[in-house]
């Protein structure tokens, strides 16, 4: 495998960055909702919650430009799931455990780049490789 193909890195880097888009919204959107009021669950759940959510709005968003790109619905939400499933969940976990670790789970202003970033370095090698080798993109 080639890791110094500097077009491949550009392109996975640029997968990357929709797919990260699609993950924090449904991510920060959640932990922002539980966070206006005394709901009683563990922080844990609502992680939980937060990486589902963050998944969903992945999917969504990704369904959306492949429609953009004359895929049909069906196509463009299973090219969606299959290709980038594995890179959503890495992403999702590591900003929350960013979360966890920096602030307890809450949101503030200054942990989001940091999660951001997290969430953005740790499927990109993934999705470099997955491109790279198969071709497989999902933008």
């Amino acid at each position: 495998m080639n890791w110094k193909c500097r077009h491949t890195w550009i392109r996975s880097a640029h997968n990357t960055k929709w797919c990260l888009l699609g993950c924090s919204i449904g991510d920060f959107g959640t932990i922002f909702a539980f966070q206006q009021f005394d709901h009683g669950l563990s922080i844990w759940i609502v992680m939980s919650l937060a990486i589902i959510n963050g998944l969903i709005t992945s999917i969504a968003l990704e369904t959306v430009i492949l429609m953009r790109q004359a895929f049909e619905f069906k196509s463009a939400l299973e090219t969606a799931f299959k290709m980038s499933f594995v890179s959503m969940v890495a992403m999702e976990v590591a900003m929350n455990i960013t979360d966890i670790i920096l602030v307890g789970g809450v949101l503030t202003w200054w942990v989001i780049p940091i999660m951001l970033t997290a969430g953005f370095l740790t499927p990109w090698p993934y999705n470099y490789y997955r491109l790279k080798k198969f071709g497989i993109a999902c933008h």
